[in-house]
C-alpha cells in the first residue's frame, strides 16, 4: 500500500514537472522570438491596470501551471501524461539515438510528442491573442458609452467603434474556446487526444496561416484583405458589413460546436452538431467568405490601376482559400484514416463548405 502510494505521489510530481517544463519552454520561445516582439513588449490596458504583454503571458503561465499542480493532485489515477512521455521519448533519443531510430516510437509516444508540440506552439499564441481581443472590446465598448450622448448617427457609431467591438467579441468567443480546448484535455471531458495529423503536408497546411509562417503565405500569395472594408455608398457599407459580422458569427459558431474539442490538427471525436450537421468544414467556409467580402475594395482599387495589378490582387484572395482548401482535404484524410465514423459522416453530410453547392 505504501509502495503504491509512493509510486502514485511520485507519477503526480513528474507529470507535474514535464508540464511545468513545457510551459515554461513554450512561453520562453514565445517572448524570445524576434517576431513575436511587438507583442510581448506592447502596453495594454484593462481598467486602470496597464501591463505588458510579457507580463500577461508570465501570468498566465503560472495560473496554468497552479491548475496543473491542483488537478494532477487531485488525479484518482494518475498515468504518464503526454508531456512526461514526450520528454521520455526525447532523453531515450538524446542517449541512444541509433537504438531509438531502429525501434521507433509507438503509437502513444507519437502523439504524445506531436500533441505537445502543437500545444508548445498554439497555446501561447492563442493566449495573447485571448488577451488582445479582450482589451480591443472593453475598449471599444467603452468608447460607446462615453460617446453615446454626443451626436453621432448610427452609421457613424458603427464606423467608430460598433463594428470593431462586435467582431471583438466574436473573435473572443472563437479564440477563448481554442484557448481552453489546447490547454484543457481531461478524459472525463471526452475532449483527449487520440490522434494528431503526422504528415507534413497537413502541418504545412495549417501553420502557413498562422504567424510567424503565414509571412511567407503572404510573401508568395500577398494580402489584399482588410478587417473593416470601406464602400462610399453609405448602405453598401452598413449591408456588405453586418453580413460579414454575421459569417464571422457562423465562423464563431463552429467553434461553439466544437467546445472542448476545439483544437488544430487532432482528432478529439467527431462533431456533427451546429453548423457542422450541414457543411463539414462550416468555419472555413465562413471564414474565407468573410475575407472574400473585406477583398472587395482593395481588388477594385487594384483593378482600377491596371488590370494586371487586379488579376494579381484577386489571385491572392484565391490563394488564401486554397490553402484553406488544402487544410479541409488534409484534416478529412487524417480523420478517415484514423476513425471509421468519419467516413459514415462524410457519408451524411455530403458537401464541405456550402450546403448543396460543394
Amino acid at each position: 500500500m505504501i509502495t503504491q502510494t509512493i509510486s502514485s505521489l511520485s507519477m503526480r510530481l513528474r507529470n507535474l514537472a514535464a508540464s511545468a517544463c513545457v510551459v515554461g519552454l513554450a512561453c520562453g520561445i514565445y517572448v524570445l522570438a524576434p517576431y513575436n516582439r511587438a507583442q510581448v513588449h506592447d502596453l495594454y490596458r484593462l481598467g486602470s491596470f496597464e501591463f505588458s504583454g510579457a507580463a500577461f503571458l508570465l501570468s498566465a503561465a503560472c495560473a496554468y501551471v497552479l491548475g496543473l499542480s491542483i488537478y494532477y493532485l487531485v488525479d484518482t489515477r494518475p498515468e504518464a501524461s503526454k508531456s512526461l512521455r514526450s520528454f521520455a521519448a526525447i532523453v531515450a533519443f538524446a542517449r541512444s539515438p541509433l537504438a531509438a531510430i531502429r525501434r521507433g516510437l509507438d503509437r502513444a509516444d507519437r502523439v504524445a510528442l506531436l500533441t505537445t508540440l502543437l500545444k508548445g506552439f498554439f497555446a501561447p499564441f492563442m493566449a495573447m491573442a485571448l488577451m488582445q481581443h479582450t482589451v480591443g472590446a472593453l475598449d471599444n465598448g467603452l468608447a460607446i458609452t462615453s460617446e453615446w450622448s454626443m451626436d453621432f448617427g448610427v452609421l457613424e457609431m458603427f464606423n467608430r467603434h460598433g463594428f470593431r467591438l462586435t467582431l471583438k467579441m466574436i473573435l473572443f468567443v472563437d479564440v477563448a474556446l481554442f484557448t481552453v480546448g489546447y490547454l484543457v484535455e481531461v478524459p472525463r471531458l471526452r475532449n483527449e487526444i487520440r490522434s494528431v495529423d503526422p504528415t507534413l503536408l497537413g502541418w504545412a497546411a495549417a501553420m502557413l496561416c498562422y504567424p510567424p509562417f503565414n509571412r511567407i503565405t503572404g510573401a508568395v500569395l500577398g494580402s489584399n484583405v482588410t478587417d473593416f472594408p470601406q464602400f462610399d455608398d453609405p448602405t453598401t457599407h452598413l449591408i456588405l458589413n453586418l453580413l460579414l459580422l454575421l459569417l464571422m458569427t457562423l465562423y464563431a459558431s463552429a467553434s461553439v460546436a466544437l467546445g472542448l474539442k476545439a483544437s488544430n490538427l487532432t482528432h478529439r471525436g467527431i462533431v456533427a452538431r451546429g453548423p457542422y450537421a450541414w457543411v463539414r468544414h462550416p468555419a472555413y467556409a465562413a471564414k474565407n467568405m468573410a475575407w472574400w467580402i473585406g477583398s472587395i475594395p482593395l481588388v477594385s482599387a487594384a483593378f482600377a490601376e491596371s488590370t494586371f495589378t487586379g488579376v494579381s490582387a484577386l489571385a491572392s484572395v484565391i490563394g488564401w482559400t486554397m490553402l484553406y482548401v488544402l487544410r479541409a482535404l488534409t484534416e478529412e484524410d487524417h480523420l478517415r484514416s484514423v476513425d471509421d465514423a468519419y467516413a459514415a459522416y462524410a457519408t451524411r453530410v455530403r458537401h464541405r463548405f456550402i450546403p448543396g453547392v460543394v
